[in-house]
């Protein structure tokens, strides 16, 4: 079920490197857009997009979805979503496995769910819909949290897992998100890993936090921690040489900082490639895109 090509270490498209983007080829195997910055008639982002898809990979990943939410789906999101793929054909698309909105107001942050049967259906109908109106299956990322419902019925890994199954559809494993949220909940990180389906996840997430004492804040603006590369060489000696993206939001750093964490990324898949047969018989390891 996984998409046959293993594209590899990306990093995310930000408008901070779109000068030096113009000017020389990165040095990472593929690129994540958010679907959002593009979903446009013209202008520098496109242009820049476009530039970018003629040497390298580009896998959209939206924060607008709500696909948790109570409102009706927004079928002209997912109609902009919709001519966005068509044109620059990703590989998959992805977002959020969250509510963003409601009342048709967008919150404009990545809100937790309760883990229940009902919401359960609810969520893998509207999964249902947006795949069919998009043709393609649907990429769902575990986010952060630092709340919890108390009548929650059931972990947030077997929700997704029972998602996944029910729905048809595929995981975007954040593996910074799932340390944050072990942290915050006081859940073992390594058994959320354990639970994902290798044949349902398609790429991983990798990013750096803030330590704020009483919990871990996502905040995506530093490097990814000794303790997130050593649940990452977990969850790829578990899951296998999985796409891996490196996501920096906030205070960007040159391209080439990026760069570096792309590489340790991919060291790390290679040196376990190297050392023993992957758990679940994945062969090979992530290819590397020629600069």
């Amino acid at each position: 079920m996984r998409p046959p090509a293993n594209l590899g270490i990306g990093i995310g498209l930000r408008t901070a490197h779109f000068g030096e983007l113009l000017e020389r080829s990165a040095r990472v195997d593929w690129f994540e857009a958010v679907s959002e910055n593009f979903m446009l008639d013209g202008g520098r982002p496109l242009h820049v997009l476009e530039h970018v898809r003629r040497d390298f990979p580009i896998v959209f990943h939206g924060v607008s979805l709500s696909i948790g939410t109570t409102d009706p789906i927004d079928d002209a999101y997912v109609g902009f979503l919709k001519t966005l793929t068509e044109r620059f054909e990703p590989p998959w698309i992805s977002d959020h496995l969250c509510w963003t909105r409601a009342k048709r107001h967008n919150l404009h942050d990545l809100l937790p769910l309760p883990w229940t049967e009902e919401v359960l259906a609810h969520v893998a109908e509207r999964v249902g819909r947006v795949q069919d109106a998009l043709g393609r299956r649907l990429v769902l990322e575990n986010a952060s949290s630092y709340l919890a419902f108390s009548h929650s019925t059931m972990t947030e890994a077997e929700f997704l897992v029972s998602l996944v199954e029910r729905a048809d559809c595929q995981i975007l494993l954040d593996v910074n998100n799932v340390y944050v949220s072990a942290f915050n909940h006081g859940f073992d990180a390594k058994a959320y890993i354990d639970a994902m389906p290798a044949d349902r996840v398609v790429q991983l997430h990798l990013a750096g936090h803030t330590d704020k004492g009483t919990h871990l804040l996502d905040t995506h603006d530093a490097p990814v921690c000794p303790e997130v590369w050593d649940l990452y060489r977990h969850t790829i000696r578990r899951l296998g040489p999985v796409p891996t993206l490196i996501e920096w939001d906030g205070d960007v750093p040159p391209l080439a900082t990026l760069e570096a964490e792309a590489a340790r990324a991919r060291r790390i898949c290679d040196e376990i490639a190297r050392a023993a047969p992957l758990q679940n018989g994945a062969p090979g390891g992530p290819r590397t895109h020629a600069a």
